[in-house]
């Protein structure tokens, strides 16, 4: 299993530090990313959370899915890859 959490929902009262800590109840915490728009540098709205290990990451899962943070209801689940394009960079082939 991954150990990297996607958290969506995610009040943008909420950064990275209060976040870590909130999660840090369930196990051991490698990283708290709250990734910003490139535009505006304000929160997205969701993070990835990466947690020392399975056990830490399905604790999380089980105490923090649906649990309301900041007026918001958090959803936290198994963080899934990107799906890769076949276009190697965003650029058109044609």
């Amino acid at each position: 299993m991954n150990n990297k959490l996607f958290v969506g929902n995610l009040s943008y009262d909420v950064d990275e530090p209060t976040l870590q800590q909130l999660f840090s109840q369930h196990g051991g915490v490698v990283s708290a990313v709250i990734p910003k728009d490139r535009d505006t540098g304000r929160p997205r709205g969701f993070a990835f959370v990466e947690m020392q290990d399975q056990a830490a990451a399905e604790s999380a899962i089980r105490g923090l899915d649906g649990s309301a943070v900041a007026g918001r209801e958090m959803k936290v689940g198994i963080s899934q890859p990107k799906p890769r394009s076949d276009d190697g960079g965003g650029r058109s082939r044609y």
